[in-house]
């Protein structure tokens, strides 16, 4: 113990360093330690469980169990070991420890009676009682109180019974959260906000109400929709625990979720300034704040599709999904789970549907072609023209000339701008008049021209949200 004073403390391992030729596991049935994972194995073995642990000195030991609504092991990477308790779990813990422990460590139960009292002075109380003659007002005083007592048990196991039976059903597995973050239960959420009472935005994957929790914390709490029906409770656990693992200062922070009956939320943080949809809708932005903001969204696509363990897609980026902070300083959001896919599974992705918002969405979803992190940039270009010209793609802005005809498309339109006048002068005619005369022409052409490379129909010719990053940054090495 490291406070023989204060429980609260924990404790420390006797031993230090990191051999993996000179380390085993002792093993703890039916055993949970909630929280702080790192890897989440589907479909492995305990020996391949066992080995990745053993390469990573960061591993305190995994949890392993059984999916039996899929038929697999899997098993859940620990870099610390808190919240652990034993009881009716299908689960089995191996700790990493030194082998001249494993060999000495004897398997058995926690209980109350091994609990050591350490440090603290326990002293008997010593009552002795005479024998006297039978007093029938005691006794009824003693019947009294077995009776109250017993409601009260009969109660408590009532209220139990209610308040658990809608969260768990008798087909369900346990399957632990493999998260940092809170769990939240529906209740919890309805009250947060005031039984959905706030709406304040929705899209194709749900709606999205305002909500304080009860640490008085402001939130986001998204009701998804469309689940699909065959989405277990491990599947969906471990989409949010890709989820809750992403940290980047241009992504939304997600603080928990439910996942509770047919019920699925999301909880993550509330951004002052909304959306940009709205911002542009107002024209409050300068500049310089939209430049910060393309560049801020190119950083967080650019985490998402090469720096995070997963390969995520967000197939929905637009203005709607690009929240600004009390700094005005973006966030990109709704990313949830519009796609996960390994590494190696990069170039055979496999959508069921097609996703996203027309207008902004790449034409490798109406001619069939691989969705790659591509249909990202193409979107992410199609917001950048937005930004500047502030007329939208989706065709609700566009106007109609001399002649009556209508105006081409967002892209072609900057395009025939830009072949059709000279140098200065397509920039003038293009520039949102909300802005006009604020920024710098030289950066101005620059962020045009990487919005339109990256809105190219030709998806090998786009450059990575990486490459537009370091072009934003660096416009020097790109002339």
């Amino acid at each position: 113990m490291v406070n023989f004073e204060d429980w609260s403390y924990g404790c420390a391992p006797e031993f230090e360093g990191c051999s993996p030729d000179n380390e085993g596991f002792i093993k703890l049935t039916q055993a949970e330690f909630y929280g702080y994972d790192i890897r989440y194995h589907p479909n492995y073995t305990l020996d391949s469980c066992k080995k990745d642990c053993l390469d990573d000195c960061t591993c305190k030991g995994f949890q392993f169990s059984y999916n039996c609504h899929k038929g697999i092991y899997y098993c859940y990477m620990k870099n610390s070991l808190y919240n652990g308790y034993q009881m009716g779990f299908y689960n089995t813990m191996y700790i990493k420890l030194p082998k001249t422990l494993v060999s000495s460590f004897h398997q058995k139960t926690i209980n109350e009676q091994n609990v050591s009292c350490v440090g603290q002075a326990v002293t008997p109380m010593i009552r002795s009682y005479e024998k006297k003659h039978h007093n029938k007002l005691l006794n009824s005083m003693a019947v009294l109180g077995c009776v109250i007592g017993f409601i009260e048990i009969i109660g408590i196991v009532f209220f139990w019974y209610k308040s658990s039976k809608h969260s768990i059903t008798a087909d369900q597995c346990y399957f632990p959260a493999a998260t940092a973050f809170r769990k939240f239960t529906y209740s919890e959420l309805k009250k947060a906000s005031n039984n959905f009472s706030e709406e304040i935005g929705r899209g194709g994957t749900g709606v999205v109400y305002k909500g304080i929790l009860s640490d008085k914390r402001i939130a986001t709490i998204k009701k998804l929709k469309n689940i699909n029906d065959h989405q277990g409770e491990d599947e969906f656990q471990a989409e949010i625990s890709t989820i809750g693992r992403l940290n980047h200062m241009n992504l939304i922070e997600t603080w928990g979720y439910c996942a509770e009956g047919k019920h699925r939320l999301i909880v993550y943080e509330y951004m002052e300034n909304g959306s940009l949809a709205g911002n542009l809708r107002l024209r409050k932005l300068n500049w310089e704040t939209r430049f910060e903001i393309a560049k801020g969204t190119a950083k967080g696509l650019a985490y998402l599709h090469e720096e995070c363990l997963e390969w995520v897609l967000h197939c929905d980026v637009k203005p709607h999904n690009i929240l600004l902070d009390a700094n005005y300083s973006p966030k990109v959001a709704d990313f949830g789970l519009s796609k996960l896919l390994d590494r190696d599974r990069i170039g055979k992705s496999n959508f069921s549907t097609v996703r996203g918002t027309r207008g902004y969405m790449a034409p490798e979803w109406v001619f069939n072609l691989p969705i790659t992190s591509k249909v990202d940039e193409f979107s992410y270009g199609v917001v950048i023209v937005e930004m500047i010209t502030g007329r939208s793609p989706t065709g609700k802005e566009q106007r109609s000339d001399e002649n009556g005809d209508t105006e081409p498309a967002l892209i072609d339109w900057v395009r025939d701008r830009i072949n059709g006048n000279g140098r200065e002068s397509w920039i003038q005619e293009i520039v949102n008049p909300s802005i006009s005369g604020e920024y710098d022409r030289i950066t101005m052409e620059n962020l045009v021209n990487i919005a339109l490379q990256c809105a190219e129909e030709d998806r090998k010719v786009r450059p990575t949200m990486k490459q537009v990053v370091n072009m934003l940054q660096h416009p020097e090495n790109y002339r």
